[in-house]
């Protein structure tokens, strides 16, 4: 059976030194290759292709969900481990929106990394109870006056969100760059407090909003 193949993205060499050191001991895991900031990861995973990546969040020369951004646009189907000190709501979850499969505290045990790589590798994701918590916090029932902060065009966009499009339709439908759109939906589920865009059309409905065009 081939290994399962990783690279570590941290800023911190003790902390990649000692996860390298540890995981070798593991038959079944493969060391492919170390970053030390987002963007060199995020360069390093796109040309080694990876099974499994590690990690880190707060980085200089690129942030660890930056770096996943990039590499699930052009790899959706890597498999990337969040490896973090932190379990704020603001930081689990754009990481999980930008694509991250699972999200480990540094304080895990080293058995429980190496058992969420396994399980990454079969397809299964893993998050740590304490980000789970985050997570849950933002299926709060939103404010009914929340859409009063959307902008004209953050309203159109929406509203194109509550009749399914996806980012590249909305692009096309209003004329506007896909990044662009990305920052508005971005700014709609912060503004509605709404963890995706399922959530961001069900408001839409209900409260009116798929018939204003103001």
């Amino acid at each position: 059976m081939e290994p399962i193949t990783v690279v570590l993205v941290d800023d911190h060499e003790v902390v990649r030194r000692g996860m390298k050191t540890y995981l070798m001991t593991e038959e079944d895991i493969e060391i492919v290759g170390e970053a030390s900031s987002g963007n060199e990861g995020a360069r390093l995973v796109l040309d080694l292709k990876p099974d499994v990546v590690l990690m880190d969040l707060i980085m200089e020369n690129g942030t660890g969900i930056e770096a996943t951004e990039k590499i699930i646009a052009e790899n959706p189907s890597c498999k990337i481990i969040i490896l973090t000190s932190f379990y704020d709501e603001e930081q689990v979850i754009p990481a999980l929106e930008a694509g991250a499969f699972s999200y480990m505290l540094k304080t895990s045990a080293a058995e429980e990394i190496v058992s969420a790589i396994r399980k990454a590798k079969r397809g299964e994701n893993v998050i740590e109870p304490k980000a789970a918590g985050a997570m849950m916090n933002r299926f709060r029932t939103p404010n009914k006056d929340a859409h009063d902060e959307l902008t004209q065009r953050e309203r159109e966009v929406l509203i194109c969100i509550g009749n399914g499009l996806t980012n590249q339709e909305i692009s096309d439908e209003l004329f506007i760059g896909i990044k662009t759109v990305k920052t508005h939906v971005s700014n709609i589920l912060s503004k509605l407090e709404v963890h995706d865009r399922t959530q961001a059309a069900v408001y839409a409905h209900r409260n009116g909003l798929m018939t204003k065009q103001t």
